[in-house]
């Protein structure tokens, strides 16, 4: 039977191709690889797998600068092996969904190399967006807007006119006001549901539209305030759902209707819009990534999460960990304050200062994956993660491939440190990961925590995964939770069908609630007491 709400409450895997599994031994990953893993992925119970992107790419930025959206990196397989993949993702009861890069293409796209060949005002330069420079001679960008990745936000053609970058000088952003651009997203959407895909991942998808009347505002001008109220000329620009109107008309064209979360880096209040039924259904909820380890920091994130999903009608959706940021096992594991801010210290020591207490950082990874795990709604696993594997922070500047790098002027490291390719046996090239060695330099201790390692072992992160995943089947019911009083520095949660989750946030150990224990993230000594950052699932 084809249940249309699949999503609501599904477990979705994140695969970064290129660093999961390489099935050819070039060192980097690819679709056979990932075909190769279907039986691991089946084991793990998980409902869905996301893929990052694996289309054509000079990887200026990981592969979400994309040559071509509708065909496969030839380093990474062929669309045959795209089918095979997705046929045997579906033939063991996993959902396929897939990254779309809307906002941008890579600078070897087709339609940007007509457009650099092409005369100003032509029609091949209005799919992106080009602009004159300033000055007499138009030598000055048009505006002093910054790019996210650092450096000026315009690059400079030869004819001398400038184009408009998000992000990278090679990932020129797309003129979403443009009928052809918008027709042939729309043809990219059905090309990938016409093969199967269950679902879309939507990149920058708070980005594509953009105001670009003059007079330009000053780049001091456009910061965190007015992008959380919708009044930048990058962000969240209202015309933006008219864009996703149209796409959920193709959505549902399918039956089931395919599906579609939005990355939108947005207030709470606007939000809403995206995850609405008549826009992309469903939007990714960052603010528990965010959250610093602390019981009533949780409990506000979670309760604001589960009242705006009550209100959009969508799911609430939970991540700990991404391809974009350090890892949670880590994160955890670092002295309190900003999350953020902290970790992103850290990584510029090379995981010198501040001193990451590792044992700490999977202990509080484990309890908040349990935790997560218990609560209504979609949760969002990154690859690794179910290793408890820690962020790679001493990887060598000549080795980084983040363009954050250089264009930070090698002051922040970028994100390469979560994307080290996994370890799956304890010894070889690369640990498992294919017969040549990785594309990037992978620790000596991925020895100690691959999965050929971990599968035999009933305590490890990985047996920790299974088991929850396994119990999380079996116990999930309405998307209703309901607060119980605990003790201090406690959350304590009951869900319908008689179960409940209890984390303890502090050092302590705190009275164990009445119930027979399903699963803990640490053991139990039997003495009645819940041991300090440690959940417990309990059926009462």
């Amino acid at each position: 039977m084809r249940d249309p709400h699949w999503w609501r409450q599904a477990v979705v895997y994140q695969i970064y191709p290129r660093s999961f599994a390489d099935a050819n031994g070039d060192g980097i990953g690819d679709l056979g690889g990932v075909l190769s893993r279907v039986p691991y992925l089946a084991e793990l119970g998980v409902d869905a797998v996301w893929l990052s992107p694996f289309y054509p790419s000079e990887l200026a930025d990981g592969g979400y600068d994309v040559a071509d959206h509708r065909d496969v990196d030839p380093r990474l397989g062929t669309l045959a092996e795209f089918d095979a993949m997705v046929d045997a993702l579906h033939a063991v009861d996993i959902k396929v969904v897939v990254d779309i890069v809307p906002n941008h293409t890579s600078d070897q796209h087709a339609w940007f190399q007509e457009a650099l060949k092409a005369p100003a005002g032509s029609a091949a330069r209005d799919r992106y967006i080009f602009r004159d420079g300033r000055g007499p001679d138009g030598s000055e960008p048009p505006s002093d807007w910054e790019s996210v990745f650092g450096g000026p936000a315009w690059q400079r053609t030869p004819d001398g006119q400038w184009y408009h970058h998000i992000f990278a000088p090679e990932q020129p952003d797309l003129n979403w006001e443009s009928t052809e651009v918008r027709e042939d997203f729309l043809r990219t959407l059905r090309f990938w549901s016409d093969r199967g895909v269950d679902g879309f991942r939507v990149d920058v998808a708070h980005g594509l539209v953009k105001d670009l009347s003059e007079p330009y505002r000053p780049n001091a001008e456009m910061g965190e305030r007015s992008a959380a109220d919708g009044d930048h000329p990058w962000w969240d620009r209202d015309e933006v759902h008219e864009v996703y109107a149209e796409w959920r008309r193709v959505f549902d064209e399918y039956d089931p209707p395919r599906t579609a979360v939005a990355e939108a880096w947005v207030a709470d209040h606007r939000r809403a819009r995206y995850a609405s039924p008549e826009g992309l259904g469903q939007a990714f909820n960052f603010s528990l990534l965010e959250a610093d380890w602390d019981a009533r920091t949780f409990r506000r994130v979670i309760t604001d999460s589960l009242r705006f999903a009550e209100r959009t009608g969508a799911s609430s959706t939970w991540v700990l960990s991404n391809h974009d940021v350090v890892r949670h096992a880590s994160r955890y594991g670092l002295p309190a304050g900003e999350p953020t801010a902290v970790a992103r210290g850290w990584l510029g020591s090379g995981g010198k200062e501040p001193i990451l207490d590792r044992e700490r950082g999977v202990r509080r990874a484990r309890a908040a994956t349990l935790l997560m795990l218990a609560l209504p709604g979609s949760s969002y696993l990154y690859q690794g993660e179910e290793l408890g594997l820690h962020e790679v922070a001493d990887l060598p500047g000549d080795q980084l491939q983040d363009p954050t790098w250089e264009r930070s002027g090698r002051t922040f490291k970028g994100r390469d440190g979560c994307r080290v390719p996994l370890p799956w046996a304890d010894r070889g090239p690369s640990y498992g990961f294919g017969d040549a060695a990785a594309h990037l330099p992978q620790p000596d201790w991925f020895a100690e925590e691959a999965v050929s390692v971990q599968q035999r072992d009933e305590s490890s992160t990985l047996s920790l995964y299974r088991a929850a995943l396994r119990l999380r089947r079996e116990l999930q019911g309405p998307e209703e939770l309901g607060w119980l009083e605990g003790s201090s520095g406690t959350l304590h949660l009951a869900r319908p069908a008689g179960w409940e989750s209890v984390t303890n946030f502090d050092t302590r150990p705190v009275p164990l609630p009445a119930g027979d224990v399903l699963l803990s993230s640490e053991p139990l000594d039997g003495d009645g007491l819940l041991p300090g950052e440690t959940t417990v699932w309990l059926r009462t």
